[in-house]
């Protein structure tokens, strides 16, 4: 299919899902606020889950444990749904809520922090009527207004990323949203094109060896089934912007690279009758494989298509490739249904959440038969996997991800750890049976070109506390513990993925 005729089919499609009624009208499925604020004075570590009361938070100088490491000079960003209620109403989705960027400056003279909500249109829509208008991902919302393309449904509330000294706020379904780097004020949507306006540049986007991106916008939930691939350069121009048919719709929140390929695992879904937000409808159809493209970066308009067994995932961790053969960690979810709506029952106030039961699997690609398998790892309980992307591209890296050890009060990770299955290794810190662990993300040390020589840059929530944190590791010596912590006199909900600016 040409390219024109492709966005044609494309933009129908987005504007008969914004404007059809069924989806953006109904009875309302959200939580109540009332039993969200009950269950959270029973239990102090649904705070992770609790909706923010302010538009901005500091700047303020954290209160330092131990001494940051020299060299280690710059700013964490973080981004995650903190905007979960207005006028009464609560969503039951924790991907719904309107994203709240983080800035954690870490330098000589300590640490700051400030925070601010992304102003985007729907935000500033919502703050101005006293109540949600939008049709959320996850939540059906009544009386939900018509909006003219994706962006003004764009929370832009899932990750953030650094694209030529450019910040970014970023969401599945939209535009990137640009940021000042230093106050975080809101600056727009991004249109890298003209003929590209508002359509999806995902929240997970792979930087390559030379500094580039890749990134890819999943159309599946638009109307046709395909994928936009966007390739944009160092200096934050558009180099490409292709697409890709795919044989059937398939959800995929994130992708796997290798130095020759990307790898895209799309998991097989169906609607549900009746009416309701995308998520409230839609089914994991467990019985069917998962398509699996591969595409060649020097081929990016077309791919190789494997099948493999059903496997619910959100996050990959890293790829390789050698002797004709891909693989690539991930960590697939054991229940379908909790993935589709994770921390479910946190959203509403209730504390029979079992967590996010997962498992860190291999998936290997062979080349050359044209065969795809799963192996599973003993590793479980884990999300969020990171790692140096240094690693040469012939073999597996190590792994840093939250984890849940001994004794947690939350059915949330309390740990963090390093995860290297392919020698034998692991390595976790616990934090505490009240600190709740996020992504923590892998910092180079300045000068050296050897993996994993740097430092791990985790947040952390300590509920019984109610204050949120950060905590730097060499990332050699996890078990040795933190080299420092950062403390705030106040706390924030949760969120999902940041990225280190180094200084």
């Amino acid at each position: 299919m040409d390219r024109r005729r492709f966005l044609r089919n494309l933009l129908s499609g987005a504007t008969a899902l914004a404007l059809t009624p069924p989806l953006l009208r109904g009875t309302a499925l959200a939580g109540d606020p009332a039993e969200f604020a009950a269950g959270l004075e029973r239990h102090p570590w649904l705070a992770g889950w609790k909706s923010i009361g302010t538009e901005s938070l500091g700047p303020v100088t954290a209160q330092l444990e131990g001494r940051l490491p020299d060299g280690l000079a710059g700013t964490l960003y973080r981004n995650g749904p903190a905007w979960l209620e207005r006028g009464g109403f609560r969503y039951e989705h924790w991907f719904d809520g309107d994203g709240m960027v983080h800035g954690w400056r870490l330098g000589a003279d300590g640490v700051t922090h400030r925070a601010r909500m992304v102003a985007t249109p729907k935000f500033e829509r919502e703050r101005a009527a006293g109540r949600f208008l939008t049709m959320a991902a996850g939540t059906t919302v009544p009386d939900a207004q018509p909006v003219r393309n994706n962006d003004d449904a764009n929370t832009a509330n899932t990750s953030v990323t650094m694209i030529g000294g450019r910040l970014f706020a970023l969401w599945e379904g939209g535009s990137a949203f640009e940021l000042a780097p230093d106050m975080l004020d809101t600056l727009g949507p991004v249109t890298w094109r003209e003929d590209l306006a508002a359509l999806p540049f995902s929240a997970h986007p792979l930087r390559d060896r030379d500094g580039s991106l890749w990134n890819f916008g999943a159309i599946s939930m638009m109307g046709p089934a395909g994928m936009l691939l966007w390739h944009i350069g160092a200096d934050g121009t558009l180099r490409g912007a292709h697409m890709l048919e795919t044989p059937l719709p398939g959800y995929l929140h994130s992708f796997a690279m290798t130095d020759r390929h990307l790898v895209f695992v799309l998991a097989p879904f169906q609607f549900a009758e009746g009416v309701g937000a995308f998520f409230e409808r839609l089914r994991f159809a467990t019985d069917r494989a998962c398509a699996v493209a591969v595409v060649d970066k020097n081929a990016p308009d077309r791919a190789r298509w494997f099948e493999v067994d059903f496997a619910a995932v959100y996050h990959f961790g890293d790829a390789f490739e050698r002797e004709g053969e891909i693989v690539v960690r991930a960590v697939r979810h054991a229940d379908p249904e909790q993935a589709r709506s994770p921390m479910r029952e946190a959203m509403r106030g209730h504390a029979r959440d079992g967590g996010m039961p997962s498992r860190l699997a291999d998936l290997h690609l062979d080349l050359r038969r044209g065969r795809a398998r799963w192996a599973a790892h003993d590793i479980a309980d884990i999300e969020f996997p990171l790692f140096d992307p240094r690693t040469p591209g012939d073999r597996p890296a190590r792994l840093y991800a939250p984890t849940t050890a001994g004794e947690a009060n939350a059915p949330y990770f309390n740990a963090v750890a390093m995860l290297d299955p392919a020698r034998g290794r692991r390595e976790v810190h616990r934090y505490g049976a009240d600190i709740l662990a996020e992504e923590h993300v892998f910092v180079p040390r300045p000068g050296s070109d050897r993996p994993d020589d740097g430092w791990l840059v985790g947040t952390l929530l300590d509920a019984a506390h109610d204050r949120s944190g950060i905590a730097v590791f060499d990332a050699r010596r996890i078990g040795d513990g933190p080299l420092a912590q950062v403390w705030l006199p106040y706390a924030f909900p949760l969120g999902f993925h940041g990225h280190f600016a180094q200084a």
